[in-house]
């Protein structure tokens, strides 16, 4: 008998309600989100429980270099999961299979070449960054074991990406949700029980992405979204791929740059500052996990669209993001404004520290709208064909919206930092949105083929039959 042909993912996002569509794969999306930022935030607590201050710093320090290498992993995952869905809306199926493999192979000689190369450098990379003492030498411990396992990463992002690329938001969330289970379970008893401390936390973390990586792997197999890599066509799909990867990476990088100048200002008014920056940087993710979401998440919704010419449905997939932002931001607004004493309480915040956690809740909280609306607007960008634009826009706001803005509240103390960190946001979100919409308004199905182009190359060998036929999957969203 030979072999049963692969089951052929489907553009299951060209039709039915486009709200739908965005709140469940932002909502699955998030869910995931959470659980990965809840983990983390359990992991800092078990690390401060054993009441070393250079522990806690020494997350700090290692949390800036895996920034930088958590936003390659990202761009890579952007890239793979938007070409790969902009080929699924068009009917290329086979094409989608082959390319998606290739940039994987790619993916991970990347990333491993990354960790690797920080592993060697950890600790002059903390140098400059201004660590020494205790807390430089566990950072680099905890570097030198995680680093060398980013490919793990990496195969977990891209497999979620392809995943969502199809309309499986939640197998991907399910994937995600396992990772951080593990975590969660082996957290406590490494770092608490067994005593390693920082060197638990990273072993943690490499089970943990080793079982995502897995996971993720096995169900994209499932779905036919990878077959094995042809050789002669993996320079070329590599290109394809590289044309949203790159400015996706360039992109994502500049979020860790922003985080570095504000750190840096706020250490001019000593450790309570830093430590109220650093409360206020782990609540945000949990409390907008759902605007997190929305990047990778409804990217697959605007290319497959795109990828069908049904760009009444694109435009309309921009307006549900940005009013799901509204609707999330206000909610979150609100619970926090509620419930400051009880958060300046649980992180036993004081002096500055709980001023700054006050100041979030009641006042600057209101900036992540227009967070959300640059975050709704690189989605745009990235799957309609213009990712130089979200380039533009976050390292615009890293840089002219954060530098100037910070360097002039810093004179009113590190609340004025804090202020003038979300008027650069607000600033540079509106531009991108309007942005966004002007994209969408020059967009026309007979402009496709000429905007979007996209080599037409043979597709491989049929790869072999999944294990879960493909109206389960319909039914799995």
């Amino acid at each position: 008998m030979g072999a049963e042909p692969a089951p052929r993912p489907q553009a299951k996002f060209c039709t039915g309600s486009i709200v739908r569509h965005v709140v469940v794969m932002a909502g699955t999306g998030a869910i995931g989100l959470m659980a990965v930022f809840v983990v983390d935030l359990l992991n800092l607590f078990y690390i401060a429980w054993l009441g070393n201050p250079a522990l806690t710093a020494a997350v700090g320090f290692s949390g800036v270099v895996s920034y930088v290498q958590i936003a390659v992993s990202i761009g890579l995952s952007i890239g793979i999961g938007a070409i790969s869905g902009r080929l699924i809306g068009a009917g290329r199926i086979e094409q989608a299979r082959r390319v998606a493999s290739s940039f994987g192979v790619v993916m991970m000689a990347i990333c491993l070449l990354l960790g690797l190369i920080t592993a060697w450098l950890a600790a002059p990379i903390l140098a400059l960054l201004g660590a020494s003492g205790e807390a430089a030498r566990q950072a680099t411990t905890f570097l030198e074991i995680i680093s060398p396992g980013l490919p793990l990463i990496a195969a977990g992002m891209g497999c979620s990406g392809l995943l969502r690329a199809i309309g499986a938001a939640r197998i991907s969330m399910n994937v995600t949700l396992l990772g951080a289970l593990i975590s969660a379970i082996l957290d406590p008893l490494l770092i608490v029980v067994l005593g390693l401390g920082l060197e638990g936390a990273a072993i943690s973390t490499l089970f943990s992405r080793g079982f995502v990586a897995l996971m993720g792997f096995r169900c994209a197999r499932r779905h036919g979204l990878l077959a094995w890599p042809v050789r002669t066509h993996v320079l070329t799909d590599t290109k394809l791929v590289g044309e949203v990867a790159m400015p996706a990476i360039l992109t994502n990088l500049a979020t860790p740059v922003s985080s570095i100048i504000v750190t840096h200002a706020m250490a001019g008014f000593g450790l309570a500052a830093i430590a109220g920056q650093a409360t206020i940087e782990r609540i945000v993710p949990v409390a907008f996990a759902v605007v997190f979401a929305l990047t990778g998440s409804v990217g697959p919704i605007m290319s497959q669209n795109l990828g069908a010419g049904r760009l009444e449905r694109v435009r309309a997939t921009l307006v549900a993001s940005l009013w799901l932002v509204a609707g999330c931001v206000a909610l979150t607004w609100a619970v926090l404004f509620l419930a400051q004493d009880l958060v300046v309480r649980v992180f036993s915040a004081q002096g500055t520290a709980a001023m700054l956690i006050h100041l979030f809740c009641n006042w600057t909280i209101a900036g992540y709208v227009f967070i959300g609306m640059l975050f709704v607007a690189n989605a745009a960008f990235n799957n309609l064909g213009f990712p130089l634009y979200s380039t533009l826009f976050n390292w615009g706001r890293a840089t002219l919206g954060t530098v100037p803005f910070v360097w002039f509240g810093m004179k009113f103390g590190p609340g004025g930092v804090q202020v003038g960190q979300v008027l650069g946001s607000v600033l540079f979100g509106s531009c991108a949105v309007m942005t966004a919409f002007a994209v969408v308004r020059r967009l026309h199905p007979g402009d496709l083929a000429t905007a979007h182009a996209m080599p037409v190359i043979p597709p491989p060998q049929t790869g072999e039959a999944g294990l879960i036929e493909l109206d389960e999957l319909d039914h799995s969203t």
